[in-house]
């Protein structure tokens, strides 16, 4: 057999195997951001679970402030109708945004921030939310990973030709960018 198709049969095994490797990298690095959002989404359903509980006791405090209960109640469900991972994000966004003037509502009863329940709701919602910071973090790091993995040379090759599609980051909502107004 002659040396230059020995060279060209090494160099095709060499090609095949780094296809192969490449591909099966960009598998795993898809399936673990998957795997990653799902963390994110245990965590928002955890919360979720929380929000009736913490909504009912405010309730008996907080008779005439139904309309911040009902767009808690709002933005809640609406996480629930959303299908992609896109959708969920801006749910999850409104739904940051009208805990938080759930929480402000509960500076102007006294009663409702002494109330055990209450208390304890809300710091079982605080460690949520740290749960869910560190899951978006986790999440943003793997979609970095697998979004470098496809747009770098000369793996993005192969992710063209298998049609490997980038991720999005996990990313605050506008309303949280701006600085926060504090007041005395």
């Amino acid at each position: 057999m002659p040396i230059w198709l020995i060279v060209v049969l090494v160099i095709v095994v060499l090609l095949i195997i780094y296809f192969v490797a490449t591909y099966n990298k960009l598998v795993d690095l898809r399936n673990r951001v998957r795997d990653q959002w799902s963390q994110i989404d245990v965590q928002l359903k955890r919360r979720f679970d929380l929000i009736p509980n913490l909504v009912s006791t405010v309730k008996g405090y907080a008779k005439h402030e139904s309309e911040t209960l009902e767009s808690v109640i709002e933005a809640r469900n609406s996480y629930t109708t959303a299908t992609t991972p896109h959708e969920k994000m801006q749910a999850n966004n409104m739904l940051s945004d009208t805990l938080s003037k759930l929480f402000a509502l509960a500076e102007n009863y006294p009663d409702l921030k002494a109330n055990q329940n209450f208390l304890e709701l809300q710091t079982e919602l605080q460690e949520t939310e740290d749960k869910i910071a560190m899951a978006r973090q986790f999440y943003n790091d793997t979609v970095l990973t697998y979004n470098n993995k496809i747009e770098m040379f000369p793996s993005n090759i192969v992710a063209s030709m298998f049609k490997f599609k980038m991720e999005e980051f996990f990313k605050a909502e506008e309303e949280a960018r701006q600085n926060v107004k504090v007041e005395f």
